[in-house]
């Protein structure tokens, strides 16, 4: 019996454990801690955010549905890997702290056959003075903090309505950060439910940005075919905000932030400052932290993971210029080079090099737009993760045929703009690959047949539908596994 052990319930660990029982049945085990009790769908807690939704709408207790399927759950967070074993223990383990009130703070080593990580990123609030809820400014990035931002929003709705202007800051809260299409969606929305209220003259909403240009989003832009024409998401963004009146700064990384003010460098390297009444900035993303020990208890953390605390897997990390760099570089089956029966799926991973362009201002304050690896990524390579194990527990092949290089994948968002049956909006985009490949696509980087772009009330619509299907998905009810990623 194998016993295989997945660090994380996000997209990606979900995604893997689910298919790893299906495909392993009750002869292997699998495990999987998280530190909390919940999944939650993240798409959707930008509706948490502006009241359209729930918490409850969004999220659903996890040791249900493992016990429906005949996984081990434990509430716990992981503290550190032990890939040769130690402690008296042959067998390789990781060390995990409870969570959950019955045995909080309480200590449990855990061995497996098969690792996979898929913790996602910390949520780094720390890397930018002031920024994060509990200080200065709001935050989408789980369901919980939306609701306390709904909470925010409404006061801001309130003074609105007696006549007081407010001032809406909306966007990236470090130089680094990514993840701008939940900021990007998140100001939409705001000024969509502005104008439901008929409130557009007491409302000044600016966005601010590391991205180099609008409709960045960390991967460099793209060229998209819309109405016949091809149009880069510059133009596509810009044209959206323009249409909602929302105002941008672009090239910015937000330093610090204070009460009502937040402090950011431009490009240019100049210092400036934008005054606010409420803020919703993306923090930096970092690795969870985790530690990584060998037989001897001397730390190899280092040989794990790089510097930014996500783990290395079969990608190129040497050191290269940006105009060097190839889809090749990207790894393909997230296995560590380090030990090969450790996977790093979804967030998890550490990207080889930057997609956008790095940029520098002359202060030497990198200030451009981290990776993106969430959603539809990380579920598809959470899946080929799972199966590929699968294959190895079975036949013990390791020449793997499951692989997921986002040198080679598409990717479909749908980015809400504005919720409501009759009167939401919403622009579906995709993209083919996610890394442009301009060897394989001089033109244009991607395959201009499928990245494509449009805007309208069915979007929405696609989106609704999208929460449900994925939470159907998620919850393991019947058929869940025919819903591709």
């Amino acid at each position: 019996m194998a016993k295989i052990l997945v660090l994380g319930a996000g997209i990606s660990g979900h995604t893997a454990a689910a298919f790893l029982k299906k495909k392993l049945g009750k002869k292997h085990q699998v495990v999987v801690v998280c530190p909390t009790a919940y999944y939650q769908w993240i798409p959707s807690n930008i509706w948490v955010g502006v009241g359209k939704m729930t918490v409850d709408q969004v999220r659903f207790k996890l040791k249900k549905v493992y016990d429906r399927w005949g996984i081990d759950f434990r509430q716990a967070k992981a503290t550190a890997i032990f890939p040769e074993g130690g402690n008296g223990l042959e067998r390789p383990f990781v060390s995990i702290e409870y969570t959950d009130e019955a045995n909080l703070g309480k200590t449990e080593n855990i061995d497996y056959d098969y690792l996979v990580n898929a913790t996602g990123p910390k949520l780094n609030f720390a890397a930018t003075s002031g920024l994060g809820p509990g200080k200065f400014t709001h935050s989408v990035c789980s369901c919980d903090h939306a609701a306390s931002t709904w909470e925010a929003l409404k006061g801001c709705f309130t003074r609105m309505q007696n006549g007081e202007k407010i001032r809406f800051l909306i966007g990236t809260g470090h130089p680094t950060a990514t993840c701008q299409g939940a900021a990007f969606e998140y100001a939409l929305n705001v000024a969509h439910q502005i104008a439901e209220r008929g409130l557009q003259d007491k409302a000044d909403i600016t966005w601010i940005s590391n991205e180099y240009e609008l409709g960045d989003f960390g991967m460099g832009g793209a060229f998209i075919k819309r109405g016949g024409y091809i149009t880069p998401t510059k133009v596509f963004s810009e044209s959206i905000f323009a249409e909602y009146g929302i105002k941008w700064i672009k090239r910015a990384g937000v330093t610090k932030v204070e009460e009502g003010m937040a402090h950011y460098e431009t490009l240019d390297g100049e210092m400036k400052t934008i005054g606010f009444d409420f803020a919703m900035l993306i923090p930096a993303f970092a690795g969870v932290g985790l530690k990584a020990y060998n037989k001897g208890g001397e730390d190899i953390t280092d040989q794990l993971f790089a510097p930014n605390g996500f783990m290395k897997v079969d990608a190129n990390y040497s050191a290269k210029e940006f105009e060097d760099w190839s889809v090749e570089d990207w790894p393909s089956t997230y296995q560590s080079p380090a030990f090969a029966n450790i996977f790093a799926p979804g967030i998890a991973f550490a990207p080889p090099h930057q997609i956008s362009k790095p940029m520098k201002s002359p202060n030497g304050t990198l200030i451009t737009p981290a990776p993106p690896r969430t959603g539809m990524p990380s579920g598809v390579i959470g899946k080929i993760v799972a199966l590929n194990i699968v294959e190895l527990i079975k036949t013990g092949q390791t020449d793997f045929k499951h692989k997921a290089s986002m040198g080679r994948m598409g990717a479909a968002c749908v980015v809400s703009a504005g919720y409501g049956l009759l009167k939401g909006n919403a622009a579906t985009m995709t993209v083919f690959p996610i890394v442009p490949d301009w060897e394989k696509y001089p033109q244009w980087g991607r395959d201009i047949q499928y990245t494509v772009g449009e805007v309208g009330l069915a979007g929405h619509w696609i989106k609704i539908f999208l929460h449900y299907m994925f939470l159907h998905k998620a919850k393991g009810y019947p058929f869940w596994w025919l819903i591709p990623e």
